[in-house]
């Protein structure tokens, strides 16, 4: 139910009163583009913000305000900052029989009063305007690394790859400053769009409050806070679903973040194997170790540039560090590649080696938190934390397997166990919520299951195969670990992080993406 919509037919209907004496002659001698009837006639005051509001009933689903956004802002052929989207299902009353129903919804950027795109941006390159309370995005300052695209519940942050950055909708504030209509209000055939002056504490307490979403299948509404109104004579019927509801929609790879986080994390795991070895068995113990571990971290960090549209500016991304876990994780793993770099220089001190392996572990940590903070249930922290840590225990263990076959041939068997019981951990810990979701009806992972089931079948396979190669060799390596030799325990850490490649890539491309119900599958 969309408890919003309760009081909304009185709304409307005042809305209809007020406007009433608006006549159409009116409207045609006012000069081109002023709908002053669909715009306040002055700013916000203090403890207010622009809002848009929709008139469901009104709304025909014609997508002339797409068109408008389109052409008025100049947008690539792909691009969209306004979408329609349709709702399905059945309207039941107590006097009548259940009737087919069918909702369009228009929707563009919410300028949320706690927008997820700007707590999450590194750079700082959203603002919310303290007096129209617009949030905007700062073009000149972003750097293209699309985390508000994931951060955003609505799929409102468009990335640009010919120009390298994202944008959206300011709601045509540049109008609005002239007096005019943004594009999709005038263009608007049954003015079903206006901006309204909405009280922000009035708005945060109903939204945080119980308002569960603007309308029924979108993200849960006390998140970001968003300040679209949606109105209609009637409340919309929960039942009701985003005609795209049955599909299966393979999300973006992240290919560059994919190999960032696991060798970054396998470098991670090879220093804490590192200061362990340290501090047991003292000096140049661990030597080579430091060696792997700098060079995955540092091959990590140099891959996952290629994921920026702007890596020439990524040096701002420290600017957002009081909010941004994004610009926390950059932060921890810049001091961590500084540490494994002196690590190099000093490799018995047993400090270095283990505040080095901290922050390694501390950086892991803000990777993960960088994708719970998104909020979606295929991220939650009992999912995202158990993964990372597991491609840490991996590579650690399996670094500790090549270790031995140097230094430690007898030991050889103790440390093929180990990764072994790694692997088999890891594998539950991966499967296992996805297992038991199936046993449930309206389970949020429920839509991970169908990916997997789906259009990922051969990545299904294909995960199961590696873990499949990389059990096999851990056995053969535990019965008979001098037959294997240096490069053989080497060729099996290999395996164990071409699974841990496969199962981040499933990561990202099983994961659905939040977006308002309906809405474009692009």
């Amino acid at each position: 139910m969309n408890p919003g919509a309760t009081t909304a037919g009185q709304e409307v209907l005042e809305y209809r009163d007020r406007r009433a004496p608006v006549e159409p002659v009116a409207r045609a001698a006012a000069p081109h583009g002023k709908a002053s009837h669909l715009i306040p006639l002055s700013q916000p005051g203090a403890g207010e913000q622009y809002a848009f509001t929709v008139d469901l009933d009104r709304c025909s689903g014609c997508k002339a305000c797409v068109s408008a956004c389109h052409s008025l802002n100049g947008l690539d052929d792909e691009e969209t900052w306004r979408d329609v989207g349709l709702l399905i299902g059945l309207m039941e009353t107590p006097d009548e029989p259940a009737r087919p129903l069918l909702q369009t919804v228009t929707t563009a950027c919410h300028h949320c009063l706690d927008p997820a795109c700007a707590n999450g941006c590194p750079v700082l390159a959203y603002e919310k305007d303290p007096v129209t309370g617009i949030v905007r995005h700062l073009d000149d300052q972003c750097i293209g690394c699309q985390y508000c695209v994931l951060k955003c519940p609505y799929d409102v942050p468009k990335f640009s790859s010919r120009r390298g950055i994202v944008r959206k909708c300011d709601m045509c504030q540049h109008r609005l400053a002239a007096g005019e209509a943004p594009a999709c209000v005038q263009s608007c055939p049954h003015e079903a769009i206006r901006i309204d002056v909405v009280n922000a504490a009035e708005l945060k307490a109903a939204r945080a409050g119980g308002d569960e979403a603007m309308v029924p299948g979108a993200f849960p509404s006390d998140y970001t806070l968003p300040s679209t109104r949606y109105l209609s004579a009637g409340p919309l019927p929960a039942s009701l679903q985003p005609a795209n509801a049955d599909s299966v929609r393979v999300e973006h790879a992240h290919a560059p973040l994919v190999w960032m986080l696991v060798l970054t994390q396998a470098g991670a795991g090879w220093h804490v194997l590192n200061a362990l070895l340290t501090f047991r068995l003292g000096e140049g113990t661990g030597q080579g170790l430091g060696w792997a571990g700098w060079g995955m971290v540092v091959t990590g960090l140099l891959v996952g540039f290629a994921h920026l549209g702007r890596p020439l500016k990524a040096w701002r991304a420290f600017l957002g560090w009081r909010r941004s876990w994004m610009s926390r994780e950059i932060i921890l793993f810049g001091l961590y590649a500084q540490l494994a770099t002196a690590l190099l220089l000093r490799p018995g001190s047993r400090w270095l080696a283990g505040f080095t392996a901290l922050v390694g572990v501390l950086a892991v940590i803000a990777s993960a938190m960088i994708y719970i903070d998104t909020r979606r249930p295929a991220w939650a922290p009992s999912i995202v934390f158990p993964r990372f840590a597991g491609t840490m225990l991996t590579a650690g263990l399996g670094g500790g397997l090549v270790w031995s076959a140097v230094h430690a041939p007898r030991s050889a068997t103790t440390w093929a166990c180990g990764t072994l019981a790694a692997l088999a951990l890891v594998t539950w810990v991966e499967w296992h919520p996805l297992h038991r979701a199936s046993r449930q009806e309206g389970d949020p992972l429920r839509g991970v299951i169908g990916r997997w089931r789906g259009p990922l079948r051969w990545l299904g396979w294909t995960r199961i195969g590696w873990l499949a190669v990389s059990g096999w060799m851990l056995v053969a390596a535990s019965l008979v670990p001098g037959w294997m030799g240096p490069y053989g325990l080497a060729a099996v850490w290999a395996a164990l992080i071409g699974g841990c490649i496969m199962e981040r890539y499933g990561f990202f491309m099983a994961c659905p993406s939040p977006r308002m119900p309906g809405g474009v599958e692009a």
